[in-house]
Order: C-alpha cells, then structure tokens, then sequence
C-alpha cells in the first residue's frame, strides 16, 4: 500500500500543473528560490535570511506529527520545483521515510543538513535518562542549536544564489543576534528556580533541558502511550517533587497527561515544539516551564 501510495504521488507530481496551483505563488514571482522545510520552525529560519528573496514551503504543516505525516502530491510538486531543501538531518522519522523519495522527485535541488555542527544527543527514556544509540532529534528546540542552523541554511542559500550572498550574510547574522538574544532572556527566566524536574508527554525537550539546566520525564514509554503502571509511577513521582503541571504538545494524544494531572490535582498546558514564530513560542514555553518550577 505504501509502495502504491508513493507510486501515485509521484505521477500527480509529474503530471500538469494547472496555471494557479494552490499553495504557491510561482506564477506570480519566478524570480524566488523555492525553498522547501520539514518542519515549521525551519520555515522562520529560512525566511529571516532568504527575506523576499525566497519562497517556503512546509512539508509537515502545524498539528501535524512529523513522526506520521505523509506529504501531499501538492506539496510532491513544489518540491519537484524547488531550489533548495531544508532538513532536520537528525532522525525525525518523516525525513527517515520520505527523504529519498523526495530527492527523486527533484535532484537537482541543494540539500541543507541543518544538523551539520550540532552536538547530537541521546533520545530521553524512562526516568529523564537516555536511550543508548538513539539519536534526540529536537534540535531546533536549543536557541544555540538554532543558531547553528542558521548559519547552515546561510550557507545554503549562497550556494544556490551566490549573487546575494553578502544580503544573506547580514539577514543571518541579524537573526542569530536576536536568538542570542533570545537565550539570554531563557537563562534569566530559569535561573532562580531550585526545581529542576518538568513532566512532559512527549520528550522533545531535552535539548532545550540540556541547555538550561532542567530534566524532562516524559509520559511516553519508547514512542507509546505509557501502560497504567508507569502512569502510577508517575503519579507517585509528581507528588514526591510537588509537580502540578503536565506539559503536553498538541500534536500528540494528551489523554494520559490528563489522567496524570487529574490525580495530581494539576493540570495539562499545552507546549507545541512546532510552532513556526519560533522566537515567540519557545519565549512562551520557557515562561510557562518558570511559572511550573516556582
């Protein structure tokens, strides 16, 4: 069926395109680099240093699990025309099924690896420690990470326009300022909490953790909804560290995390690691982590 699938998707993308596709304004500007995203927070980090000069599209759309997604033949045909791919590169499980299909579909496009440069971690397990061999690959969700891949689609972007290589230089480097910027304002935020420990549904926040001190616990149990003994662990754990906040993204099934808050007599925030106003939503989680650890 899968095989089929992609048969199918393959011939909707070589087929004619009408003279107004939805989704895409080529028609109306061919002078733009069509830049093609896994992810939304990558759609930001592309948009600050390409400006005008480039036109972004998510493969994987807001609400989405990149973890399930499968593309669309819409969007099988603006990768068919695009300059340039911008990837994760870390393992998310959309890039690990679908990234060989969607260099045929175009392989004349530049492949930015976003993860080149990035100190790779372990995925968290029970209890907040790591699965040996299994790569995290959030790394988006570390402003010091993000400014890494900045400077990486930078490179890209000079590569296939060279002509404007010195605007994309400064769009970058003004963007990487601001997500200095916004580390700084994170640091400040956690530093005077004595509590560490933040319950998470699904652990996509070690990175994030990492950086600033704090330990995920997540909910899940190896990708999958936990069994009702590790809900009870749970439950006894957040009632030793006095924790009242489950934090669960919308993109999963937080049905467990309620069960848990309801016990605790806590509640469920949501936190999404794909919100595309990157700078925004991770000032926003950082925040509502602060207030959880007071």
């Amino acid at each position: 069926m899968r095989n089929l699938l992609t048969v199918c998707t393959l011939i909707a993308v070589l087929s004619p395109l009408p003279c107004c596709s939805s989704g895409s304004r080529e028609p109306h500007d061919p002078g733009r680099i069509g830049v093609v995203v896994s992810i939304p927070p990558l759609a930001e980090f592309v948009r600050m240093v390409g400006d005008d000069r480039v036109r972004v599209t998510v493969m994987v759309p807001p609400g989405a699990s990149p973890h399930t997604y499968e593309p669309l033949p819409s969007q099988l045909r603006e990768v068919s025309r695009a300059g340039m791919y911008v990837k994760v590169g870390s393992g998310i499980e959309f890039e690990r099924a679908w990234m060989d299909k969607l260099i045929d579909v175009n392989e004349h496009m530049r492949v930015v690896d976003c993860a080149r440069g990035v100190k790779l971690a372990g995925i968290a397990g029970r209890g907040g420690h790591d699965h040996p061999g299994r790569t995290d690959p959030h790394i988006w969700l570390s402003p010091p990470n993000a400014n890494i891949m900045v400077q990486n689609i930078f490179e890209g972007l000079a590569g296939v326009d060279p002509d404007h290589r010195e605007t994309y230089s400064r769009n970058a480097d003004a963007y990487r300022k601001k997500l200095d910027e916004l580390d700084r304002s994170i640091r400040r935020l956690l530093a005077g909490n004595t509590r560490r420990e933040i319950i998470v549904y699904h652990p996509a926040w070690g990175y994030f953790c990492r950086e600033y001190g704090l330990i995920q616990v997540p909910v899940e149990e190896e990708g999958k909804e936990p069994s009702p003994k590790r809900i009870a662990r749970l439950i006894e754990r957040a009632g030793h560290s006095a924790v009242k906040v489950i934090f669960a993204a919308p993109e999963f099934n937080s049905e467990s995390a309620e069960v848990i808050a309801k016990e605790i007599g806590g509640e469920v925030i949501p936190v999404s690691p794909l919100e595309e106003s990157y700078r925004e939503n991770l000032q926003r989680v950082a925040e509502a982590f602060s207030r959880a650890l007071q």
